[in-house]
């Protein structure tokens, strides 16, 4: 079965890191907030640390919406440790998915190479999907789309196409 939107999101529970510190961490953890959720192929790679920059560098953009960014790659917690004191300190938390179950649940694992692909997922605060976009592993996301999209499933109204903050809604669906 395959994930669609407007579904229950698979929800997860895997080792993190945070400001130095490693824990477990549960989509649950985020009841009642949204949840932007980003898989990524791997650390020390090339798009990726672009991507995880950017999304650290707008936390307080994504905060501001009462979402919490969260990262995901199959690298261990250790391997997340020592990424970060190359592209310095995060503002949201590196997810391990180590045993590549999250990715499979979310359908973007590459089985034969053991990674994922560039998969965005947001996440409402009852827990259901309501966004998903995978790129190629090449190519890098859009983070201003992920946050012009969370913003307008946020107006619970429907958005035509480019609509942007401060611009007419369609109305309620």
């Amino acid at each position: 079965m395959s994930l669609q939107v407007g579904q229950k999101a698979p929800v997860f529970k895997m080792q993190g890191i945070f400001k130095g510190e490693i824990r477990d961490i549960h989509l649950e953890d985020y009841a009642g907030k949204y949840v932007v959720l980003f898989f990524y192929p791997g650390d020390f790679t090339f798009v990726c640390p672009t991507e995880v920059k950017e999304f650290s560098e707008r936390a307080d953009d994504f905060a501001e919406q009462d979402a919490q960014v969260l990262g995901v790659s199959v690298d261990s917690v250790y391997a997340h440790k020592a990424w970060i004191k190359e592209l310095g300190e995060l503002r949201y938390p590196l997810l391990s998915d180590i045993t590549k179950e999250v990715g499979r649940s979310y359908g973007i694992l590459i089985e034969e190479k053991g990674i994922t692909l560039r998969g965005a997922y947001i996440i409402d605060p009852e827990g259901v999907l309501r966004y998903q976009v995978v790129h190629d592993l090449n190519i890098g996301r859009s983070v201003d789309e992920i946050l012009r999209v969370l913003k307008a499933l946020q107006t619970g109204e429907m958005c035509p196409v480019e609509w942007r903050p401060g611009k007419s809604t369609l109305g309620k669906a």
